[in-house]
């Protein structure tokens, strides 16, 4: 049980604070309800652009990672399709340091051509370096496409193209930060050996005077149901050939999020499972093969990704991932697999845990989707699944109607 308090602010800051009294360090986590999936398809890439902009500094504090290291801190971030999230870790007792760089930048962020220019820069290499560049970097770039046909989650993180941040400008920028970077669109969570009543106390100091900002009103395009199965085929100058077959499925809120994370646990969790001791091993038609769940807030996917060893028919190779699906779909999972599953699963939770910045991280992840408490009914939902739900949720899943399929091969562009 991770026991917490919480307090809003005047201004809609919800903020977030966990007590630990095992650890002298402090985890100051601040979580803003803003990702990809909240940008114009026209203009692309923004969230992840502000993830490195919010460390370019203010007028008042022009260099943001001084102050940290001087109170002996460490401090990081990092986007997705759903949310940008900062923190810093720092000794207990400089907690209110934390509150002072990250209100500062919450209200008065330097948007200069000069200091947006130097952050375009960055964020258009890391483009090329890790997705056009890279030996099957560009495989989300041509999945999501693929997979969404309105929902914004068509495109990745990083954008749907280098050219939209590119054009990126001081006007443009300026929007996207007053309209989501606000007390209202955003929660504090604070995990470390710190009194509550305090914490709440220098929150309200630090962040009290800062306008809410215009509530968000996400009114995304619903995906709809897919009806047949897409395919795409492309030629890349890569050693081996890469399949992908992606499914739809349901929200990360939804009962099948946790059939479907055991399920991709029990077909690639770890060495022993399905997919490695068949797929790779005993059939040697992959030298890798993994599963996972895309995991965002809105309905996302289930993803097989997997590098075929020289000569194997591609073809051939999909049949034989299929043919392991519609065994799940029979309902052949054991007992013991499944347990296997919910025990590594409530490993990985309590060593996780462990963490004053996960804990922190945690809880404004499981407030932003609705509940902070939603950090202590998770091992429920995991624990409770059944064999059966795992055979319905497979059914419903693994359809070929449901799929969207990319043979990456080697050859020319």
């Amino acid at each position: 049980m991770i026991r917490f308090e919480r307090h809003t602010l005047a201004n809609g800051l919800r903020v977030i604070v966990h007590r630990d009294e095992g650890t002298p360090m402090a985890t100051t986590n601040i979580l803003y309800d803003a990702g990809s999936r909240d940008e114009d398809p026209g203009a692309t890439g923004f969230a992840h652009l502000f993830e490195h902009l919010m460390f370019e500094g203010t007028p008042r504090i022009p260099v943001f990672d001084v102050p940290v290291m001087m109170s002996g801190g460490e401090n990081n971030a990092f986007t997705n399709n759903d949310i940008t999230n900062y923190y810093i870790t720092l000794p207990a007792n400089n907690m209110e340091t934390a509150f002072w760089l990250e209100s500062d930048r919450m209200r008065g962020l330097d948007l200069q051509e000069e200091r947006l220019s130097n952050q375009k820069s960055v964020v258009t290499e890391e483009f090329r370096q890790r997705y056009l560049n890279q030996p099957y970097g560009d495989m989300m770039l041509l999945l999501r496409p693929l997979a969404y046909s309105v929902h914004p989650y068509r495109w990745p993180a990083i954008g749907m193209d280098i050219s939209h941040i590119e054009r990126a400008d001081s006007a443009s920028a300026r929007y996207f930060y007053d309209r989501f970077y606000t007390p209202s669109n955003a929660i504090l969570s604070i995990a470390g050996n710190v009194d509550p009543d305090k914490v709440f106390a220098q929150a309200e100091k630090w962040f009290g005077a800062i306008p809410s900002g215009v509530p968000v009103d996400r009114k995304l395009p619903a995906e709809p149901e897919q009806a047949e199965r897409r395919d795409l085929t492309v030629s890349r100058p890569v050693p081996s050939a890469h399949l992908i077959m992606a499914f739809h499925t349901g929200a990360r809120n939804s009962r099948d999020f946790y059939i479907l994370d055991l399920l991709t646990d029990i077909l690639a969790g770890c060495d022993s499972a399905r997919f490695p001791s068949i797929l790779v091993r005993k059939k040697e038609l992959f030298s890798d093969a993994d599963f996972y769940l895309s995991g965002e807030a809105d309905p996302g996917l289930v993803i097989f990704s997997g590098r075929l060893r020289d000569g194997v028919d591609i073809i051939k190779a999909e049949e034989a991932v299929s043919e392991q699906l519609d065994r799940l779909t029979a309902g052949h999972v054991t007992s013991e697999e499944l347990d296997k599953a919910r025990n590594r699963y409530e490993s990985h939770r309590l060593m996780s845990y462990m963490s004053a910045a996960n804990k922190a991280f945690n809880l404004s992840y499981h407030e932003v989707l609705g509940d902070a408490s939603g950090i202590n009914t998770e091992t429920e939902q995991y624990m409770s699944v059944t064999r059966e739900e795992i055979a319905d949720a497979s059914q419903r899943t693994f359809r070929p109607q449901n799929s969207s399929v990319i043979y990456y091969l080697p050859g020319k562009r």
